[in-house]
């Protein structure tokens, strides 16, 4: 069975290019469930709702998250509720950028 530690763990790869620090460290990543059959759900935010680099980031959550043994289905789900805000950033983040 999947865990919630293994999909964190691949979406530590998923990295903001301007930042430099990868979703879950900087607080983007607002949920990961997992059901019976292995099928993820990611929900997830941006920085800024204008954030370009949106469908980038789906695509590479679809990949890293479905490249772990046991994972049958991926769906990744944008959010913008509640809004992100440096608060939500780990605190390797915060140190790394400056808060």
């Amino acid at each position: 069975m999947v865990t919630v530690d293994e999909v964190n763990d691949a979406l530590r790869e998923v990295i903001d290019p301007e930042l430099g620090l990868d979703f879950v460290e900087l607080g983007l990543v607002y949920g990961v469930e997992i059901d019976a059959t292995g099928a993820v759900k990611v929900t997830y935010t941006l920085t800024t709702p204008g954030c370009p680099i949106g469908p980038q980031v789906e695509e590479q959550i679809r990949e890293y998250v479905g490249e772990i043994d046991g994972v049958s289905a991926v769906e990744s789900e944008l959010v913008f509720t509640p809004p992100w805000s440096p608060e939500l950033m780990s605190e390797d983040a915060k140190f790394a950028l400056g808060f």
